[in-house]
């Protein structure tokens, strides 16, 4: 069903609304192809939260440009209604759905009729692209997913978008989706419950730290984690850092003060990989994700990847077809 009723909560002092005023209602906004992961991360969130209440505080209404059953990208699929002009909810959630330029994501307008209504807007992963590249002016002061923010960065030029997980300037909140959806989602549950019953619902999910909004995405500057060991992490740190202009691996040890071979050991043991090949793998990666999420040259796909000549034959040689074959199939 589409709608999820329930029952008004108890007072909460000092939250975003008194749940005697009723219950606290979402809008979530699904596009053909919608990622589960972000579905999840918002519904069953809310799901817990009215479980641990008791008393549940929070309903939601699945809504689509093209109303009827929508499929995720994962097959599942939920049955919307379609959008209205005069919504009556506290909060709308607009998913991603891998593909920007959806037609189901140009929201404009609709977006104004829930601002006037004072409700909260709260854009996903590629909604938040969407309403980044239309703002354009306004950039800096929104986030996406580091995925998108690399297509904004090279098909747009949009270089100041954030690499936060979410960024709040107003009533439009943009967030990078995926698994932050759940961080944004119970930080939206503690404005109206208290941080107990928040950190109650965090546990059962095992999410264990509900990270800040201002938290930096990987690939963003922020310390890498990957391994554990202090020298491989710096290192692929730096490999993440100069993805369309390679460093030496020899560079980058001198600048770690560790030893070549010392650090060739260590993505043997802890990688199974060589130094370089984990670097290729990276570039390819980035490579992929302009190949299938831009109209880019094939050839500037492999500049802006460290690929400067024989991008193509490389690329048929890790993944057995061409770039131009993976775009086509990909689409």
């Amino acid at each position: 069903m589409a709608r999820h009723t329930s029952v008004p909560c108890g007072k909460h002092l000092g939250k975003a609304k008194t749940v005697q005023d009723g219950v606290v209602k979402f809008d979530v906004i699904v596009a053909e192809g919608f990622v589960l992961t972000e579905l999840a991360g918002v519904v069953d969130v809310l799901r817990l939260a009215n479980r641990v209440s008791v008393r549940p505080c929070f309903e939601w209404t699945y809504r689509s440009a093209e109303p009827g059953p929508v499929a995720s990208s994962s097959g599942a699929s939920v049955e919307a209604l379609p959008l209205i002009d005069r919504p009556d909810v506290d909060y709308v959630v607009v998913l991603g759905n891998a593909d920007p330029e959806h037609p189901g994501l140009a929201l404009g307008q609709r977006l104004g009729h829930y601002t006037q209504r004072q409700a909260r807007v709260i854009l996903l992963a590629e909604a938040a692209s969407r309403y980044i590249a239309d703002a354009g002016e306004s950039a800096a002061q929104h986030t996406t997913h580091w995925e998108n923010r690399t297509v904004l960065v090279e098909e747009r030029g949009l270089f100041e978008t954030s690499s936060a997980l979410v960024s709040e300037p107003g009533p439009i909140m943009t967030c990078a989706g995926m698994g932050a959806t759940v961080d944004v989602t119970l930080s939206i549950v503690a404005r109206h419950l208290s941080s107990a019953t928040m950190m109650t619902v965090a546990d059962i999910l095992l999410h264990e730290r509900v990270r800040n909004y201002n938290t930096l995405q990987p690939f963003s500057g922020r310390a890498t984690l990957v391994t554990g060991d202090r020298d491989l992490d710096l290192c692929i740190g730096r490999m993440q850092e100069n993805l369309e202009f390679p460093l030496s691996i020899a560079q980058i040890a001198d600048g770690l003060d560790v030893s070549l071979r010392s650090l060739e050991r260590k993505f043997h043991k802890l990688l199974g990989a060589t130094p370089n090949s984990y670097y290729r793998e990276l570039r390819l990666n980035k490579a992929n994700n302009l190949l299938l999420n831009t109209r880019m040259p094939i050839q500037e796909i492999g500049l802006a990847c460290g690929f400067p000549n024989g991008f193509s034959a490389v690329y048929k040689t890790s993944f057995g077809m061409t770039p131009k074959e993976a775009r086509a199939k990909g689409r």
